[in-house]
């Protein structure tokens, strides 16, 4: 009887035997691999307003702003995107700029699964660039096996000439009002709808968790075919997040009784400016006893793009970091998403929801 790994062995061998050469003879030389295929490139500029390229295959690009909207700058709205790709990974779009026509990108996923529920996703990027590759991109497949449709924000960015405060968190809340607005032909759950940002985009997702009272309210004109939808994000993710509204040097605005869940994850000592910027979030909805606030600081990680003890750069988003805690935080996300309703079937009420308004019916807290 010839065992296993006997018969393994002469497989082996007789592999071998096959593509060797055989002595004095000249095997010919492989032809070279072909050109990548598909890869992605920006539309044309043209004397219309830029029309923003899908970064994913298959993505329903919406732009955030009517052609003429004077939340625009009409001299550069039909410059085209500039993309930066991957050195080593073909076709991939590593990150954007140049984002003068501010659009969202929306990936559905198929009926059978559809919980209803739609992230959007800001990527990070110092305000100098959008990094949509790791924060972005690579979270459609992933939300897509739990029933989770996904919205890809290009939000305009500090580098090219625009203020944060006034252009780019705009953007995010109007991102909200236009997922919600789309939300039944998209076959959307209107009350499932979030936003998570990763660094420079936290900041934008976080700050939607606390303004969009007054961004309803300055944009409430009967002209605007948005007046009337609510910029409420029904979560937020706040991931390595740049300085919340709750940041020491910054004028804290009110928290509204409604202020939606958040789910917080940064590296801690490693990445210590933005896991202060994260605890200063915490703390600020913890004094209130906001519920379902969830942070999770890791002992050990970097921000993406620091420097690491063998030369290599932290990486962001969905990567593993090197088989370290933090590269592992998207279970926790989908844990809390669970636990508060989010993934159950479109149409039935969150518990989210109703601890928000539980926390809502409460009386005032009396005064410590």
């Amino acid at each position: 009887m010839v065992r296993p790994l006997a018969r393994f062995a002469a497989a082996a061998t007789l592999t071998l035997a096959a593509v060797a050469p055989i002595h004095g003879q000249t095997t010919p030389a492989l032809p070279p691999l072909p050109a990548p295929l598909g890869v992605p490139a920006p539309g044309p500029a043209t004397a219309a307003p830029y029309a923003p390229q899908p970064i994913v295959p298959g993505g329903i690009v919406v732009p955030l702003y009517p052609p003429g909207s004077p939340l625009l700058k009409a001299d550069r709205v039909r410059e085209a995107e500039t993309y930066s790709l991957s050195q080593s990974v073909p076709g991939r779009i590593s990150s954007i700029v140049n984002i003068h026509n501010p659009s969202v990108e929306f990936h559905p996923v198929d009926r059978g699964i559809n919980t209803g529920a739609a992230v959007i996703l800001v990527a990070g990027g110092g305000h100098n660039t959008l990094n949509v590759g790791t924060e972005s991109a690579d979270f459609v497949p992933f939300f897509y096996n739990y029933g989770v449709n996904t919205v890809i924000l290009r939000n305009r960015l500090r580098k090219d000439g625009y203020d944060v405060a006034a252009d780019a968190v705009t953007d995010a809340q109007q991102a909200i009002r236009l997922v919600r607005a789309h939300a039944a032909t998209l076959a959307i759950d209107p009350h499932k709808i979030g936003i998570m940002g990763f660094s420079a985009g936290a900041e934008l997702s976080s700050a939607t968790a606390v303004l969009y009272g007054d961004f309803d309210a300055r944009h409430a004109d009967a002209a605007d075919a948005l007046a009337g939808v609510s910029s409420r994000p029904d979560f937020v993710g706040i991931i390595y997040p740049g300085p919340t509204p709750f940041a020491k040097n910054r004028v804290a605005p009110a928290i509204p009784k409604d202020v939606p869940p958040a789910f917080i994850a940064s590296g801690a000592s490693g990445d210590r400016g933005h896991a202060i910027w994260a605890m200063d979030y915490f703390a600020a909805m913890l004094a209130l006893g906001v519920p379902n606030i969830e942070m999770h600081l890791y002992g050990t990680g970097r921000h993406p793009g620091d420097a690491l003890p063998d030369g290599s750069r932290q990486s962001g988003g969905l990567t593993d970091r090197g088989d370290i805690p933090l590269g592992t935080w998207q279970a926790r996300f989908v844990d809390w998403f669970r636990d508060l309703g989010f993934l159950q079937k479109p149409g039935v009420e969150t518990k989210a929801a109703r601890d928000v308004a539980a926390f809502v019916a409460q009386p005032p807290a009396a005064p410590r």
